[in-house]
């Protein structure tokens, strides 16, 4: 035994080993007392090895005296546990070591927060102490295996004729509908870089320049508010683009890659068969399901029922309808012996969305309940039940108002009744493409037509299409790729014409000057031969957390930010030093605080 801190990992001893002398080194994870005889739980990256000392051992004293998740070395004995005690859950469950001799090589002072076990704690505490929480037995596993799904992600890149390049990450400002993260230039006063948002121009001038298959797992920076599925600041994705590729290619391309990818690491779970990822225009997406990412585990469909409330006694639908809006209806199946609270909760929970409410009918037996079968009529709702393929026995919710209120409100909703009832299949992973996005939207804030995703985008029907149609009736040749009720992916067909290029941005209110000294290289590099592109980019973080059956991107990310966008455990932000902005011809101008409210002319009213 050569070498001074392990013969073995904590993760390899099995029976073989069997009176053999071994050294290994870890942290002591568990120590249980058994009058006169201790057992430690000896970890590491590997795994758990069972240490033993009693009365005859020299370690005995100093394996007692040490803390919880100190690193220590032992040298002992391999000993055969008895078929009783025989572990079955751990890679080294047939054996233990008998302690002979013990080196303390970092004493822990005492945990701010438990490692071995599962139990929730609170999250600044688990944040600052992020090299405690790592140790954790499945926030580790979640990180192991995130390198093992991007490793994997790389192998199929390559083995589909992908080749990885490096784009820049100081580069310049680029519209891809979030805050940037500046960077000041010392070199250039009053001139910023910014972090990429996305490598879109870059990977678009790859393939100007001749390089036919791009790939890369790319950081992208965005400076928005985080969510359980979008981590302030950074994240990763795996970025491509190919050259000379229709979309249908791409997604022929790329099924295979990520769909391989699900099943490789899916555990037991069912994958959509690669070649049969349906492909779902995103205006049907919207009406069926109140999505544009939906979860198509989930078995309801939402149905515009608005014809059937044009003539009602239920006034306040026939009203809506009359006045331009919409009834979208959302089935509760086998409802009957659900009580009203379940339907009255469910109106409860829509108000506090900020809706103003969720209508809805009872059915037991056939017989109708609630408001709006009353006034509407027990034909009329017999008639729209055998409409909607609805039994005797099924509940319906209504959502109505403005479309795109209703449309939300009626997505929501059906998530919330499926998961409420159970319907929602956990055991599978779900994917399909939405595909024919609109290109442009109504920017009610600026009262202006503005890009609805990514301005680089081709408008189906090109040029023709930009001169002589209603801007927000142009669809594009932009695609998302969705699973479980997440977009992991989105791509699209290039705009790669800097007549189109200038045209499309026209139409948003930006002029050639504008394009040219925003886009300027993208812009140069369409003059001299831009062959057709195209190309998407998948998000690793979600996909790594649906892979692992989380709810939350802190739980397979290395050293996340709160919800407030603070790194903990380093203390970022921080202030600059006077120094460094002298260097960088800048300085703090603090916010206005908010003036406080003077109370020495307040008076008590009058008591008389």
């Amino acid at each position: 035994m050569t070498h001074p801190y392990r013969t073995h990992t904590c993760g390899a001893l099995t029976a073989a080993a069997t009176g053999h002398t071994v050294r290994l080194s870890g942290w002591v994870h568990r120590k249980r007392d058994h009058g006169g005889v201790l057992f430690v739980d000896l970890r590491d990256h590997y795994g758990i090895t069972q240490v033993v000392a009693d009365s005859d051992s020299p370690a005995l004293p100093l394996l007692e005296a040490v803390r919880l998740e100190s690193v220590i070395t032992i040298e002992g004995e391999v000993k055969a546990r008895n078929a009783a005690t025989v572990n079955p859950n751990l890679a080294t469950g047939e054996i233990e070591v008998f302690a002979r001799a013990v080196t303390v090589l970092s004493r822990a002072e005492e945990l701010p927060m438990p490692v071995a076990g599962e139990q929730e704690y609170p999250e600044d505490i688990r944040l600052k102490y992020r090299f405690l929480d790592l140790r954790r037995e499945t926030l580790h596993a979640n990180i192991v295996t995130r390198t093992k799904i991007i490793r994997d992600m790389r192998n199929r890149m390559e083995e589909a004729g992908f080749t990885e390049y490096s784009t820049p990450i100081l580069t310049a400002s680029s519209p891809e509908g979030a805050r940037d993260f500046l960077v000041p230039s010392r070199i250039h006063p009053g001139k910023f870089y910014a972090l990429p948002q996305a490598p879109q121009q870059y990977k678009q001038l790859l393939m100007v320049a001749g390089f036919d298959r791009y790939f890369q797992i790319a950081p992208c920076f965005r400076d928005e508010d985080p969510r359980a599925d979008r981590l302030p600041g950074e994240f990763y994705q795996l970025d491509l683009e190919m050259s000379f590729v229709t979309q249908e290619e791409v997604w022929e391309t790329m099924e295979p890659v990520i769909g391989q990818v699900f099943e490789a690491f899916a555990q037991g779970k069912s994958v959509t068969p690669v070649g049969q990822f349906r492909r779902i225009p995103h205006a049907q997406a919207m009406l069926d399901y109140g999505s544009d990412k939906p979860d198509l585990r989930n078995p309801l469909i939402i149905r515009d029922v608005s014809s059937e409330f044009t003539q009602s006694g239920f006034g306040l639908f026939e009203k809506i309808v009359g006045s331009g809006g919409v009834v979208r209806a959302i089935p509760a199946p086998n409802t009957a012996e659900k009580s009203r609270k379940f339907f009255d909760e469910m109106n409860d929970w829509a108000r506090a969305e900020g809706h103003a409410g969720l209508g809805y009918v009872t059915r037991k037996a056939g017989e109708f309940g609630g408001p709006i079968a009353k006034n509407h009529g027990p034909e009329k709702m017999a008639a729209l039940y055998d409409t909607l393929g609805l039994g005797p026995d099924d509940g319906l919710f209504f959502a109505a108002g403005k479309e795109e209120q209703a449309g939300k409100l009626a997505g929501l909703a059906r998530t919330r009744v499926a998961d409420t009832l159970g319907l929602i299949d956990k055991d599978r992973f779900e994917l399909a493409w939405i595909v024919d996005f609109p290109f442009y939207e109504w920017d009610e804030d600026n009262k202006k037509v503005d890009f609805a995703h990514n301005p680089f985008s081709m408008p189906q029907g090109g040029m023709e299409a930009l001169e002589g149609s209603d801007p927000l009736s142009i669809k594009a040749f932009q695609y998302d790729l969705v699973c479980n009720g997440y977009e992991i992916a989105s791509g699209s067909i290039r705009n790669q014409s800097p007549e189109l290029m200038v045209k499309a941005f026209e139409l948003v209110g930006l002029s050639k000057a504008d394009v040219e000294e925003r886009f300027g290289g993208l812009y140069r590099a369409f003059q001299y031969g831009a062959p057709p592109h195209g190309g998407m980019a998948a998000g690793v973080d979600r996909i790594v957390m649906l892979l692992c059956g989380v709810q939350n991107l802190r739980e397979i990310s290395l050293f996340p930010m709160n919800q407030r966008a603070e790194d903990l455990l380093m203390g970022a932000p921080t202030p600059a030093e006077p120094k460094q902005l002298r260097e960088l011809h800048m300085r703090v101008v603090e916010p206005v605080k908010p003036a406080a409210v003077s109370t020495s002319k307040l008076v008590a009213p009058d008591a008389g």
